[in-house]
């Protein structure tokens, strides 16, 4: 870039225009998933949905499509099957063209045909423990590394990982006390993992592709009342998270109002880490 164009200041609506890009946003059937796939495609990017459940991801990306003109395609794919997963990128640019923004949204949250997950540290079972690590790492590990070509081909590569509060601080398992709820040991260390391959891959794919974490606090679930009550006092904000809080961090990395941030993760949980 020339100094001339360098002195020259965008709009922010320019910097914010999506117009033209793609976006791949894994776990794109679930709630913040189908926020971000809504707010890229209000901004003009085309959606790939990709979500172990293939239905929802069909109906996010029908949904999109209807509500906002955009190209949009459903993917039903496990994450963990790499095969399958290193197979994506290429499928999108045959169907949409190429890649331009990658969400490594997607996160395990337990198995019903797992044991040994929301239970004290005694009772975790390294069968969660794996099952953990490979959605939440491995597989962010190997869709960038097969995405990261494309990324880099659109001038303008930007991988979003989604992290966690809890991949920058301890539980606070006081919270959990009473109801069915926990916090596994695998699910903050995958995290922690997370924010820590953010950093690697931003100097890594450096200066074609910039990557960022997001790492939300708790989002409402309508999860049981005394956790919610626990977690709101201990809040600056005084309330948990949802889908919408996640859109303004999402659209900044997605996006060139961010063209010079890359390695950084930025913490929307309503205060909760600065104490």
């Amino acid at each position: 870039m020339s100094r001339e164009n360098q002195d020259k200041v965008r709009s922010v609506s320019t910097l914010l225009c999506l117009v033209g890009k793609t976006a791949l946003i894994t776990g794109g059937g679930g709630h913040v998933g189908r926020a971000m796939a809504n707010a890229f495609a209000e901004l003009g990017a085309n959606v790939a949905v990709l979500d172990a459940n293939a239905s929802a991801a069909s109906k996010v990306s029908d949904d999109v499509a209807a509500e906002h003109g955009v190209k949009t395609m459903a993917m039903g794919l496990d994450i963990a099957d790499d095969m399958a997963l290193r197979a994506v990128p290429s499928q999108i640019e045959d169907t949409l063209g190429g890649l331009d923004i990658l969400v490594n949204n997607a996160a395990f949250a337990g198995d019903k045909n797992l044991s040994g997950w929301a239970v004290p540290f005694a009772q975790q079972s390294v069968e969660s423990w794996r099952a953990a690590l490979e959605v939440n790492l491995t597989a962010v590990f190997s869709l960038s590394q097969a995405s990261a070509g494309l990324l880099a081909k659109s001038g303008a590569g930007s991988i979003i990982n989604m992290s966690s509060i809890y991949g920058v601080v301890g539980p606070d398992n006081a919270l959990y006390k009473g109801t069915t709820m926990g916090n596994p040991s695998a699910y903050g260390v995958s995290k922690g993992g997370l924010i820590q391959l953010t950093r690697y891959l931003s100097t890594e794919l450096a200066p074609h592709v910039r990557v960022n974490a997001i790492s939300p606090g708790g989002i409402w679930r309508n999860q049981a009342p005394q956790f919610v009550e626990r977690y709101e006092k201990r809040t600056p904000m005084g309330r948990m998270g949802k889908e919408e809080d996640m859109i303004g961090a999402a659209v900044y990395f997605a996006s060139d109002m961010s063209a010079y941030v890359t390695g950084q993760n930025l913490l929307v949980d309503g205060g909760w880490t600065v104490w």
